[in-house]
């Protein structure tokens, strides 16, 4: 789960990390108010959930309050990236002598934090990868040992601090490590951190992401996804709440399989033969009778979708649990929409038992299956 930049740093005003003084609005009159407030210059900040959002012009200053005003009204209601303007973050303007880097995320490859730091801050990490390597400082952190002081000194010396500024570097980086291990982040970064003029060392952005596997210990982040309803619909919502992975698509073909691996592999299916996938749904492993129910509830309701296409390979999850949450969700809602189901693993002969019972055909072969699921779509389409 991506935190806003405001949302993050409220956790870095929390921990300490020295931030610059601002306020969220969502009307240019809001904006206005907070910049009479502070009496200096500011930047308006546009807060949308993508990257690159300043050069993407999301991001701009202000001398004056007249000209806040213009700024906040241009940036509401626009789109960065196509994704909708609604607040904006109004914030002192930082006198910038030095844009450095620092972030801590997870190196899947290694199974492990890596902490991250560059004395080239201000533009993408990827771009400095890629053009100046040689500026990318890399530390593993033991998942037993953690993450020690006399680490995170050594680190920044290594970005060119010296002196006084070493200890304020190093401070935010080991408060960066606890943030990570109180927040189950999998991302924490700070893209510039900002030496200021007056020998200040600023997070001057805070981009934070949450492992959605750990929300149930952050139940304060679920109320946010509720507020945010501009970042998820309706289904998206309800598939949050109710523990399920899905992503809705452009096309007219409801996808749901168990395994990620699987669903992808059933909406490349799909398009091979010329099909458009409605959405990406992963009950996973194990799913019992109510998931399988809540998944189709939850594809059925969008109006686009005129086929389902169920996928199942059956290993700890159970072919005959499957079938009785279809036949459920069906008699339930009591849809016209046609179902495709491919079924084979534990307990498959049970499940198709239970599925030829109640009218519906189960197929052995997905290729089979994806051309069925496409067929009937063209048909519904053109009828």
């Amino acid at each position: 789960m991506k935190l806003y930049e405001y949302q993050a740093k409220n956790i870095f005003r929390e921990y300490q990390i020295p931030v610059p003084e601002g306020q969220i609005a969502e009307t240019p009159e809001n904006a206005v108010e907070i910049a009479k407030s502070m009496g200096k210059p500011v930047a308006v900040k546009a807060q949308v959930l993508v990257g690159g959002r300043g050069k993407a012009g999301g991001i701009r200053f202000a001398n004056i309050p007249e000209q806040v005003a213009e700024i906040t009204s241009q940036l509401l209601g626009s789109k960065i990236k196509g994704v909708e303007v609604k607040k904006v973050l109004v914030e002192e303007k930082l006198e910038i002598e030095r844009e450095l880097y620092l972030g801590i995320t997870v190196d899947r490859s290694a199974r492990r934090y890596v902490a991250i730091a560059s004395s080239r801050g201000g533009v993408d990490i990827e771009e400095v990868a890629e053009e100046h390597p040689e500026e990318i400082i890399k530390h593993y952190i033991d998942p037993l040992l953690g993450f020690h002081s006399f680490e995170a000194r050594e680190i920044v010396k290594k970005m060119g601090l010296r002196g006084r500024d070493v200890i304020l570097a190093a401070d935010i980086l080991n408060k960066l490590w606890k943030i990570v291990e109180d927040y189950d982040a999998e991302l924490v970064e700070i893209n510039p951190l900002i030496k200021t003029r007056d020998g200040k060392i600023i997070a001057a952005d805070a981009r934070l992401i949450i492992d959605d596997n750990a929300l149930f210990r952050h139940s304060e982040f679920k109320e946010a996804i509720r507020s945010e309803k501009g970042e998820l619909n309706e289904r998206e919502l309800k598939a949050s709440e109710r523990g399920l992975a899905y992503v809705e698509l452009e096309g007219d073909i409801g996808i749901i399989g168990n395994g990620a691996g699987l669903v992808m592999a059933t909406l490349d299916m799909v398009s091979l033969y010329g099909g458009k996938p409605a959405n990406f749904l992963d009950v996973g492993g194990g799913a019992d009778p109510e998931r399988m129910e809540a998944a189709l509830e939850i594809v059925l309701s969008n109006p686009r979708v005129k086929v389902v296409f169920v996928n199942i390979l059956g290993g700890i999850t159970r072919c005959d649990w499957m079938a009785k949450g279809i036949i459920e969700a069906r008699e339930k809602i009591k849809t016209r929409v046609p179902l495709v189901v491919r079924m084979v693993g534990t307990l498959e002969e049970e499940g198709k038992k239970i599925l030829e019972e109640a009218g519906i055909d189960v197929l052995d072969s997905m290729e089979e299956a994806a051309k069925r699921a496409v067929e009937i779509s063209k048909q519904l389409v053109g009828s």
